[in-house]
């Protein structure tokens, strides 16, 4: 079947290079503030009375779905083997980088280390000022009353596992489409195969079940974008459950990443929305004293849709990253290899069902795209 027409390789590109683009900008911005969470509690666990003090599961769960500086293999200090990323600081004296295996000996702020002039420490792979003195468990940073960390930090630009895990996929995507972009081109009119023929019934299903539904006869101008969120989103999925490299980052479980994907779709809905579109937010039709109320309701609309697609899917997502987590901590929790024996059968089943979730979001995210950009260019005959 020729879907040449459809399957436009610059269009996919573009549409991919920009996305992935958008992404990895904001996984880099937000890194920080995604992971603060897990450095607070950490700092709590750190500060808490000795008498208080005991494992925390929950810290080892969040530290296991949280962005880090190095892809970690196996092995704990210095019986570790990982993979050290490059770490991006713009500190006051302007940029410093390193590889992270150079200051990621101590991660509890004991060890000040200097680059370009500036006195830095590592607090559970977060890089703060160093304070000029330690504090009174030796570490060189302070904390406030709730335990939060005060000391001021560089900008973070760092090239993290999520950001590498998603150039791995935008790679994986680009060859993959454009093998079966030339194939469309050299084969028209003739049988598909290999590749190409995998692939196809696929394509269709987003054209026919997800695009043309919601789009009618304006699909073809959307099917770049909708394909690359479709595959995108599944793709990353899956590499999300493969415990060892390439996958094992959680990207589509970074509310970053799932927040530039809502913004896409949320401005191709804004930019290709029509008079009709417009005029039932701003002069919706109900009476017109009813105005004052309907028109906020509607404006919010507009940003409850997009936010509702990056919360569903990151939700998702991180959700099935801890559940599988937690399944396997019952053994330690529980200190009886016995458990094993239930935990590890769940842990297998569970690990199936998120083959078919991570399939199952990525036709959500799309087909809710795909609504939310039809409504955007539906016309008023077509109600």
């Amino acid at each position: 079947m020729d879907l040449s027409h459809i399957f436009n390789l610059k269009k996919t590109a573009v549409t991919l290079i920009s996305a992935v683009f958008l992404s990895v900008i904001s996984v880099n911005a937000s890194a920080q503030q995604q992971a603060e969470a897990d450095s607070i509690s950490a700092a709590k666990v750190e500060h808490a009375p000795e008498g208080e003090k005991e494992e925390s599961i929950s810290q080892t769960i969040l530290h296991h779905i949280a962005d880090s500086h190095e892809w970690h293999f196996w092995g704990h200090d210095e019986h570790k083997v990982s993979l050290p990323l490059p770490v991006i600081l713009w500190t006051n004296n302007g940029p410093v980088s390193f590889l992270y295996s150079k200051h990621d000996k101590d991660e509890h702020a004991k060890t000040v280390f200097t680059e370009n002039g500036q006195n830095l420490v590592n607090f559970h792979g977060k890089f703060f000022y160093a304070s000029a003195q330690p504090n009174a468990h030796g570490e060189y940073i302070e904390v406030d009353k709730a335990n939060e960390v005060v000391n001021a930090k560089p900008l973070d630009l760092s090239i993290t596992k999520n950001v590498v895990s998603l150039l791995i996929s935008a790679a994986v995507l680009l060859i993959v489409f454009i093998s079966v972009a030339n194939a469309y081109k050299t084969r028209v009119g003739k049988a598909p195969k290999g590749l190409q023929s995998m692939l196809e019934p696929i394509i269709l299903f987003v054209r026919d079940d997800i695009a043309k539904p919601q789009l009618g006869y304006r699909y073809a101008a959307f099917m770049p974008y909708l394909l690359t969120v479709f595959f995108f989103v599944w793709l990353n999925n899956l590499m999300g459950l493969v415990p060892f490299f390439p996958g094992g980052a959680n990207v589509t479980g970074n509310i970053a990443v799932t927040m530039m994907l809502a913004v896409c779709t949320f401005v191709l809905t804004t930019v290709n929305g029509n008079k009709n579109y417009w005029g039932h937010v701003f002069k919706p039709h109900v009476p017109w004293w009813l105005y004052p109320l309907m028109i906020p309701v509607e404006i919010i609309g507009l940003f409850t849709k997009p936010i509702a697609l990056m919360i569903r899917l990151f939700a998702n997502i991180t959700a099935g990253h801890i559940l599988i987590l937690s399944l396997i901590s019952l053994i330690f929790i529980l200190k009886s290899v016995f458990v094993a024996g239930v935990a590890v059968p769940f842990v297998i089943f569970i690990s199936v069902i998120e083959l078919v979730v991570g399939f199952i979001q990525a036709f959500i995210f799309t087909i809710l795209s795909a609504l939310f950009i039809g409504m955007a260019v539906e016309e008023h005959a077509e109600h």
